[in-house]
Parts: C-alpha cells; structure tokens; sequence
C-alpha cells in the first residue's frame, strides 16, 4: 500500500492542483474523483475522516422505493425548507439520489437489505429503508445505524491508496491566500499550521475546495464532534464571500443526556421506527404539538421538547422504543444499543433520556450548482455551504447525499477549470517575527467556555431580540480580546478555532437580528409568525472593507 501522509519527519507539499480542507464525506468523494486528473492534498485537523460525517446514524436519503419518487421527495423537502429552499437545486440533488447510491454501492458501500434473496438481476437490491422525519415515504438507505462510520471508512481505505493524494493530517488552516490577477482576485492556497512542528506553511493551489463542515460547536450543548468550529465559514467571511441563513442552526431533538455521553445522538430512525417521546411518568406529548407527532419536522420537535423541559422545569425528556422486539432493535440499531447497555440502559427494555442539541448549520458559504463561491478558485461543498438545499430547516438525511451530489458537481467544473487556471505565484511566507508564546492560556480556556454558553443561553433554540442584542454587546468584547490575543501570540488549533468561532457567532446573531418573523428553524419570541412574502428572502452577509464582524467596527 503506498504511504501518501505526509509526517512531522517529511516535508509537506508546498502546493497542488487542488487543496481540499476537510476529510469528510464530500471531501473525501471529491479528493477520490479528482485523483484522476490532478495533484489532490487533503487537509483534516485531526485523523482523516474525523468530523461530524463519520456520526451520521441515520443514512441517505433517495426515492427508491417503488410506490416513491423523486417528485415526492421534492415536495417533502420543500415543505420541511419553509418557504426558503431553491427549488431548482431541490430537484437537482433528489434527482441525483438513485446515481449517487449506486456510486456508494460501486466503491464498497454495503447498505442494510431486507434480505440478499430478495434481489434478482435486472432489479435494484431490496433495501431496508428507514423513515425519518418530514419524510412522507420510507426513503432512507442505511448500514444498520452507522451509515457515516461505513461511508467513511469505505472512501478513507480508498483515499489512503491512491498515489496521487496527499493527506495533511493534524493540520488546520488558518486562512485563505488570495492574489489579484487581471481578472480580478483569485483564491491561491491557504496558509496551514502543522500541529506537530508548529510550523505555518503557505501552500498554494489551483484550486481551494471548503470542505470543513459546519459550525455546532460554537453552542456550549451539540452533537458534533471538536473539529466543527466552523472553520471555512469564518474563513470564506474573511476572504470575502458572502455568507447566507446563518440564523438557520438546526437543533437535534434527542441526544442522549447522561453526564458519559458526550455528544451521543439517538438517531430519528428510532422515532421513525415508532419511537415515542415521553415524560417520566410515561405520558407521551408530542400529539400536543403536531398531528405528526414524533415524525414532525425537527424544529418542531426540538421546540417542543425545550417548551416541555422549561415548563416543567425537568432537565429532560425519554424516547422510548421498548415495545418494538429486542431482535428488531438489535438488527436495526445495534451501536445505540450498545453504547447504551456501556451505560447501564437498555432501549429494550426502558425509555432513555434525552435532551436537543445543536447538530446541524443550513446555512454557509453562498455558492452556485457547481459549488463555485464569489471568489474565483474556491469552493464550498458538504455543511459549510450554502446551496439552496435545505432553506429554512433541513430534513432528515439529506444531508448525506448533498455531500455526494456536490462532490460529483464540484469534481466536473473543477475538471475543467484545471485547464485554464495556472499555479499561483509565490505566497508570502508566514511572517510570525512580532509574535510571541502565549503566558496567557487562560484567555483561551475562557473564551471557548464563555462564547458557547453565551450562545446556548441568549441565542439557542427559543429566541428574542433583546437576547440576542445582549449576546452581541458580550461577543463584541470577546472579539476584541481575542483579536489582540491572536496579534500577540503564535497561532494554535485552539487559538485558530476560538478566533473562527467568534466570527461564526456573530455571524448568527447578525443573521437572526436581521430576520423580524419566526421561519424554520428560527423561532422568536417578538415574533412568532412567518412572514406573508412568498418565496421567503435568504439573509445574506458580506464583509465590507476591513471589517472584521458584520458589526461593531
């Protein structure tokens, strides 16, 4: 097996045709089709493929059924959306469903069947297929309920053997390189810190591809793993792109609440499944709410578990699967089973407790069907982007197959684009000659804590204004420090992540200040209704000169 990472002991590439930052499902897919016709580097902060796609329970939503089609799933992603999703781009990625199954098949991916002796030639396989909600068909193809984990490891094993691509493991980008050229301002590389050495390197490239995922850990409760510090956001802000929905953070309804389960979600497949949400006394609720009930759409869900939480003044709510067989849930769900009984609970046998957190970012960098941003050279793919899919909420597993759709998208235009974009000049090598070792950890240790809670507390699933204008004033000081903090010290992953996590969340108080209605998954207080204006307007951010957030300066 060829060894293509590069090591502390090896120098690192100085450039590439195409720089991808970030090694989940779209960055991976992406850097295995590129590997064909270009020199591909791959950029994960930690081991490859650690980020919120290796997570993913649920699995990929298509049409697939025979009684389903991709009409249906249009209208079910439309009606999720509010009012704010592109319809051209809706059907251009449900559309795609069928064809990018079939590419998962092609590269190993096993999905869950009914049974191998069900399928017959000339027909496609009978897959199990969950329903999740928003969904008004069953259309979820799965592997058991460690979809992402198999997704990931199938393309890792793949990525990691092909000579023409270069992994940066335990590398984060800091920021964007851009150059002005006769055509105006180009994306050419981006400077790197290596972890080990400490060393900052300027690699350029042809092309840069965003591929870093979204934005949960800047709230203090989520589902996401470290890595998603919203990274590309804040860096595509700074390079000028602009930056659309960011109000629009979608709050998993049930992840599990157990001081040892840090970040552990209970999949909506379990809801799907027949899954009830409960009190302690065993008085289901979610009837109150919806007439869908535990199927609703997740900001109904999410909202009404906080309303029940707060109301009552209980710390949790139970999702109970117990009436379905121990060899169901066995088949069908056997890593939450586990994990579970590695706690001393049994989804067979007791309801478990749960509670929201945040888990998914609609919105992101503002790109085109190509998954072209404003900056000429640099594109966004998978949860740091923003492409029309999921308007004002995301429905369940769509996200998934975004990843492998835009991957496929971004691969043809930068097939071509290859042709006619030369290497960058020489970057500037990173001038850390006025900085020093930071005496002053602490600023970071607070900061983390202090902006996370900042967001949980004043801009969280429920919101009003006078909040939110208190949550900016706080952000703004946080802001400051950091900024002198960054000028003064040598950048860290830490330090990195802090300055990009600043950005995001006054990305998403500007955002949410600015919509006056309740869509999606933004719900205000000060008002509760949407809006009359069909379609309904995206919010749309953009740096203004050497402003550093979109307000304050």
């Amino acid at each position: 097996m060829p060894d293509n990472t590069a090591e502390p002991g090896r120098p690192a590439p100085t450039e590439c045709d195409a720089l991808i930052i970030g090694s989940g499902i779209a960055g991976l897919s992406l850097a295995l089709k590129l590997a064909h016709c270009a020199r591909v580097a791959v950029l994960a902060k930690e081991h490859l493929g650690e980020g919120a796609s290796r997570y993913a329970q649920g699995g990929v939503s298509a049409a697939w059924d025979a009684g389903d089609c991709v009409d249906y799933h249009v209208q079910d992603t439309l009606d999720t959306g509010a009012g704010l999703c592109d319809p051209q781009v809706v059907r251009y990625v449900a559309g795609r469903g069928e064809e990018s199954i079939n590419w998962l098949m092609d590269i190993g991916v096993d999905f869950t069947r009914q049974s191998k002796a069900e399928d017959a030639p000339n027909r496609r396989p009978a897959f199990h297929l969950h329903q999740e909600a928003g969904h008004s068909h069953r259309r979820i193809l799965h592997v058991a309920d460690t979809t992402g984990q198999v997704i990931i490891d199938t393309l890792e094993q793949q990525v990691r053997q092909h000579p023409d691509i270069c992994l940066l493991e335990n590398h984060t980008a800091i920021d964007l390189i851009r150059q002005q050229t006769g055509k105006g301002m180009r994306c050419a590389g981006a400077y790197v810190l290596a972890h080990e050495s400490g060393r900052v390197i300027g690699l350029r490239a042809r092309v840069v591809v965003l591929a870093s995922g979204g934005a949960g850990k800047v709230y203090l409760y989520t589902s996401n793993p470290d890595t998603c510090t919203g990274d590309g956001i804040a860096m595509a802000w700074r390079a000028g792109c602009r930056i659309a929905n960011m109000e629009f953070i979608q709050f998993h309804p049930t992840c599990l609440h157990h001081p040892r389960a840090r970040n552990f979600l209970l999949s909506e497949a379990l809801r799907g499944e027949g899954a009830r949400l409960r009190h302690a006394d065993g008085s289901a609720f979610m009837s109150h709410y919806d007439p869908r009930g535990e199927l609703a759409p997740r900001d109904i869900v999410a909202r009404a578990i906080d309303n029940e939480m707060k109301q009552r003044g209980i710390p949790c709510v139970y999702l109970d699967i117990s009436h379905r067989s121990q060899a169901f849930i066995q088949r069908h769900f056997p890593h939450i089973r586990q994990h579970c009984l590695d706690l001393g609970m049994d989804i067979c046998r007791e309801p478990i407790p749960v509670v929201p957190a945040a888990h998914y970012t609609c919105g992101g960098v503002v790109v085109d069907q190509h998954g072209r941003s404003d900056l000429q050279g640099l594109y966004a793919i998978g949860e740091v982007s923003h492409t029309g899919l999921h308007g004002a909420n995301r429905i369940a597993s769509n996200a998934l197959l975004e990843c492998v759709v835009f991957a496929h998208a971004a691969y043809r235009d930068i097939r071509t684009a290859l042709e006619q974009l030369d290497m960058p000049q020489t970057v500037a090598p990173w001038d850390d000659s006025q900085v020093r070792h930071s005496d002053e950890g602490v600023v970071i240790h607070h900061g983390w804590q202090g902006i996370r809670r900042l967001m949980w507390d004043y801009v969280g699933i429920v919101r009003t204004s006078k909040r939110m204008q208190r949550a900016r004033k706080r952000l703004l000081l946080w802001h400051e420090e950091i900024d002198e903090y960054y000028a003064t010290f040598h950048v860290t992953r830490p330090l990195i992540e802090l300055r990009n996590l600043v950005l995001v969340a006054a990305l998403i108080i500007e955002s949410a200040l600015g919509r006056r209605e309740s869509r999606g998954l933004h719900y205000s207080l000060d008002y509760p209704a949407p809006k009359a204006t069909t379609p309904g307007r995206n919010t749309l951010l953009q740096r203004r000169g050497n402003e550093t957030l979109p307000y304050g300066s």
